[in-house]
């Protein structure tokens, strides 16, 4: 069977966080996902527009206020339902607030549709998706491992749990070091080292890499 290669493309916000959004789709069947859509958003739009995907599913990594400022546009743009992990709910109703804060203008994200559950994967196409629950930056933060249906994943999608060379902060509300240090050492590291890491900052790593460096 031909090798399975997905489209990930990634697009980067505004400073002063340059925030990552993503858009996966099956190469085959063009269903696909948008993850924490952003400032970014009108960026990833493009893309989905120019492939001809169909998204199925917005997911979110963690409900801080730059990965879920694009919701509204993505749901009134895709009508595809969002995805959050349960312990981050107030965070999520909390998002206007987190923006008046940090002195931003964004429009009220729409209600969450689904809570991520741990125990069953996500279907786009001919991938899924498996949730692993890794907080620490927020208490309902998520990573996203994607491969072929059937097939260990080899590409995660980290939100800010992980970095190139550095780790998510937990000075904000919600955060707890030595919990973000358990989950990056107890589920990240524990994959393979040739999966590759999408952040919510920065380039992407590898997971030996950054089990080797970091």
């Amino acid at each position: 069977s031909r090798e399975h290669k997905a489209l990930i493309v990634g697009a980067r916000g505004a400073p002063p966080v340059y925030k990552n959004g993503y858009v996966l789709a099956c190469e085959q069947t063009r269903e696909g996902v948008i993850i924490d859509p952003g400032d970014e958003f009108d960026k990833l739009l493009n893309v989905v527009a120019a492939q001809k995907v169909q998204v199925r599913m917005i997911l979110l990594t963690h409900a801080h206020v730059d990965h879920v400022a694009g919701t509204a546009k993505a749901r009134a743009a895709c009508g595809a339902p969002i995805y959050l992990h349960r312990d981050d709910l107030s965070l999520y109703e909390a998002t206007l607030q987190q923006a008046a804060f940090f002195g931003l203008d964004i429009e009220a994200p729409p209600p969450v549709d689904h809570f991520f559950d741990p125990s069953a994967s996500l279907a786009f196409g001919n991938y899924e998706v498996r949730v692993l629950h890794t907080p620490g930056h927020t208490p309902g933060g998520v990573c996203l491992l994607v491969g072929p249906a059937g097939h260990p994943g080899k590409k995660v999608f980290v939100g800010d749990t992980l970095f190139a060379g550095s780790i998510g902060r937990t000075d904000l509300p919600g955060g707890d070091h030595d919990t973000l240090i358990g989950s990056i050492r107890g589920v990240l590291f524990k994959l393979e080292d040739d999966v590759e890491v999408y952040s919510g900052h920065g380039p992407k790593t590898m997971i030996g890499q950054e089990r080797r460096t970091n």
